[in-house]
């Protein structure tokens, strides 16, 4: 880690369990440690069933470990309530999903906006303006007053992508973010990937099955049957 950096995310003996206790017990993580740093462009890789979906989850404060303890921040997260935890979400993770769940009834603008919304209400110029330059980046801001159901499958990607960067995360979480996209569009979204991790100093991690995009990462996390084989 170099001096510059600042520790964003540490787990700590992650493990994770379904069905706790009963004859079907799943345990799909064990003991799971690794931190990312704010220098940290990462690739999250391994086979289908490998757990990388479940830890996604648990990184992103969606889901709660069985065991062990998450960092965000230097705060530990297992005793939050669950609104702290949401509030945390909200203002310091960025989320972009295979699926984009964009929300039909609003604009491409209003739903990059959408996180700010959730956190502060009203969308300050600010924000707007920042809304409008991240649609720039990906190449969408003349379509900004389009719904979704005007784009296609890979615009509404990239409008998903400027939304996971509008709160200016400190910890952006990618899933396949570039597999329904072509190789241009995917290009031009890990291109922006990498200039917000360089610009805001945020952690990413890419769980991607794409060689490619893989080699492209700094670092490469590997899950193997819900165990670390290389971090």
């Amino acid at each position: 880690m170099s001096k510059m950096a600042r520790e964003i995310l540490r787990l700590e003996g992650i493990c994770k369990s379904y069905h706790v206790g009963q004859p079907n017990q799943t345990d799909v993580l064990h003991n799971i440690s690794f931190s990312l740093d704010s220098t940290d462009f990462a690739a999250l890789v391994g086979p289908s069933g490998s757990g990388k979906s479940t830890l996604l989850n648990v990184m992103g404060l969606l889901d709660q470990p069985t065991a062990g303890e998450l960092y965000l921040l230097g705060q530990a997260t297992s005793t939050m309530m669950e609104e702290q935890r949401t509030q945390l979400r909200g203002r310091e993770i960025g989320f972009v999903f295979q699926f984009h769940h964009l929300i039909q009834a609003f604009n491409a603008l209003d739903n990059v906006l959408m996180p700010l919304m959730l956190n502060h209400g009203k969308p300050t110029q600010e924000d707007v303006e920042y809304a409008h330059y991240l649609l720039r980046q990906v190449g969408l801001e003349k379509l900004a007053n389009r719904r979704p159901n005007e784009l296609s499958g890979g615009q509404q990607q990239r409008v998903a992508v400027a939304r996971a960067l509008v709160s200016k995360p400190a910890l952006l979480l990618a899933d396949e973010p570039t597999g329904n996209l072509d190789s241009k569009s995917a290009a031009t979204v890990f291109e922006l990937f990498r200039k917000m991790q360089v610009e805001h100093q945020c952690a990413v991690l890419l769980v991607t099955h794409d060689e490619r995009l893989s080699s492209a990462c700094d670092r490469t996390i590997t899950l193997f049957d819900g165990r670390l084989q290389q971090a």
